[in-house]
């Protein structure tokens, strides 16, 4: 594989990560129900059709003499090989592919469809003009190339990789060698232990690597749809050291993998088992109360927890930040797309009668939302140039999927459904209705300028739910670049805004820019809300809580 493709691949891993919207179900006859629209409409509209036909026919034959203007846009990587551009036939193959695809699209905007309607077929004609790309093919000139320099060799190797994919991955080109990785050996390395267990968590307390610690501590809670580790990569970007670097007291939560003899675990078990952490920790560090870091989905659980406890009184959690966390799930996206009740209420039925929702599933249906990125890339690499799949650690991660037991796969399909987090009391967990405007904590949020899976201005829009001081950040990154943001990266930007106005795009247009990484400015935030320094403890747990199994300890291995 060429450096160049490695770094591609590398990119678009880390901008497409699962997250939460495919929980909410995308259906395969939702997809042929939109597609047999589309074909319905081009009868209805038997002029409306002829013209675009029109259309295409003077478009190509530009193409065909030379004359077209057409060309792909800027940033599709696909067609950066010169031949594209350089070589006559190559050139008017292209052109015609994209004059093909610009006029599908021209063709269902301009229809007499509904908004909806019209949205939902641009994304199955998406499907279909991707799956059709001129890369994908034989003729793809990188492949070509391929083939004559290895004498033939990458073409079997490509036929013994889609071989392999059909047997073990469902058809799907794989992403990742996941050979090359072993958490314990080369991921999740971070030296701690388990000092906690309970039926949901292992309560993982990292060793300290200063002299003095900040009195209170740090509790790390991962989404329940990924394991813990994407806090504990590889050394030179695990925030779980860069956190110990800096004084704090870091526990991180690994949620363990359900099966369907755990389908009655909601959002208030998971929250249940969060306090009987939390308490453990407070006990462990003799603080009376902790601060708090969530994600994704455990960015949901969090939020829901300090509005628990803001209802019932308890003062446990100082300060909260949240990543890529989306509390007001009012989302466009293209998911969305196909969603009403009965899309809602098949998603919790399948769910419900499998006990849970599987991983590989919810990867496979996100996949089919992102084709170029997460789909024919890969079929490209592996098939048509021979590579073998990539060695990546976040691709590694985000492949060793977690299932989610099915009444808490409710849950989010209520939170999406309901959005009942935006009103007061209109979300009961754990026996009490909860009010965000009734957290006082102070909250810092982060969100990804280019992250379609939480999108920003969704994150910027969850960040005014609360009643404490809130500092909002928003990283010039995709979704897992934003949490995976080590110092030192010359591309890393952020913003930054005092202020906090209704609009999202008016805190953009006011938002003070920065160069480096926001962990730098975190690091800051953090340590005014993490109290004195002390003597770092010389062991792990206590007398009631000892150190039990090494980190990264025994959930993160269930499959």
């Amino acid at each position: 594989m060429t450096q160049k493709n490695n770094e591609d691949l590398q990119r678009q891993a880390s901008e497409n990560t699962l997250n939460l919207n495919p929980v909410i179900g995308l259906r395969g006859k939702d997809i042929i129900t939109s597609a047999r629209m589309v074909l319905l409409q081009a009868l209805k509209q038997p002029i409306h059709s002829i013209k675009h036909v029109g259309h295409f026919t003077l478009e190509l034959k530009n193409v065909l003499l030379g004359q077209s203007e057409l060309t792909p846009e800027s940033d599709d990587r696909r067609f950066a090989d010169p031949a594209w551009s350089q070589n006559p036939l190559y050139r008017r193959y292209l052109q015609t592919y994209l004059a093909w695809r610009k006029e599908l699209h021209d063709w269902i905007e301009d229809s007499n469809l509904s908004e909806l309607d019209t949205s939902r077929g641009h994304f199955v004609i998406n499907l279909l003009t991707e799956a059709l790309a001129p890369t994908n093919s034989m003729a793809n000139p990188a492949a070509v190339k391929r083939f004559f320099e290895t004498g033939g060799k990458s073409l079997l190797d490509g036929l013994s990789h889609l071989a392999k994919d059909l047997v073990n991955n469902g058809g799907m080109p794989s992403q990742v060698n996941m050979d090359a990785f072993e958490v314990g050996k080369n991921l999740a390395t971070t030296e701690g232990a388990v000092i906690f267990r309970n039926d949901l968590l292992e309560l993982i307390q990292y060793k300290p690597t200063t002299e003095q610690v900040h009195e209170r501590p740090l509790l790390v809670v991962p989404p329940q749809i990924n394991k813990f580790y994407v806090f504990d990569l590889s050394p030179e970007k695990s925030l779980a050291r860069f956190c110990l670097r800096n004084g704090l007291q870091t526990f991180i939560v690994s949620w363990r993998n359900p099966t369907k003899a755990q389908r009655e675990w909601g959002l208030s078990t998971y929250i249940e088992a969060l306090k009987e952490a939390i308490d453990v920790i407070l006990a462990i560090t003799g603080s009376k109360d902790l601060n708090m870091l969530g994600a994704c989905s455990g960015g949901i659980t969090t939020a829901s927890l300090l509005g628990h406890y803001a209802a019932t009184g308890e003062t446990k959690v100082n300060a909260l930040t949240l990543l890529v966390s989306v509390l007001d799930t009012k989302l466009d996206t293209q998911v969305s797309l196909f969603v009403d009740e009965q899309t809602l209420e098949a998603a919790k039925r399948r769910s419900y009668q499998a006990g849970v929702l599987e991983g590989r599933d919810m990867a496979k249906v996100f996949a089919w939302m992102r084709p170029n990125d997460l789909i024919w890339n890969y079929w490209v690499n592996n098939y048509l140039l021979g590579n073998e799949p990539p060695v990546f650690d976040i691709l590694y991660w985000n492949n060793d999927t977690t299932r989610l037991p099915a009444a808490f796969h409710g849950d989010l399909i209520e939170l999406f459904k309901n959005n009942p987090l935006t009103r007061p009391y209109a979300l009961e967990v754990c026996g009490t209705p909860i009010d965000l405007k009734q957290v006082n904590s102070d909250i810092f949020c982060v969100a990804g300028t280019t992250d379609h899976i939480t999108p920003w201005e969704a994150c910027y829009k969850s960040a005014l739910l609360f009643g404490g001081k809130c500092e909002f950040v928003l990283s010039n990154s995709g979704h897992i670049q934003s949490i995976l943001n080590p110092p030192g990266n010359p591309k890393a930007r952020f913003m930054t805004n005092e202020t906090l106005p209704p609009s999202p795009k008016a805190w953009q247009e006011d938002a003070t820019k920065h160069a480096d990484s926001w962990w730098l400015h975190w690091q800051t935030w953090m340590a005014a809300r993490s109290g004195e320094l002390k003597k770092a403890p010389a062991k792990l747990g206590n007398k009631a809580y000892p150190a039990g199994e090494a980190s990264p300890g025994t959930y993160v291995h269930e499959r």
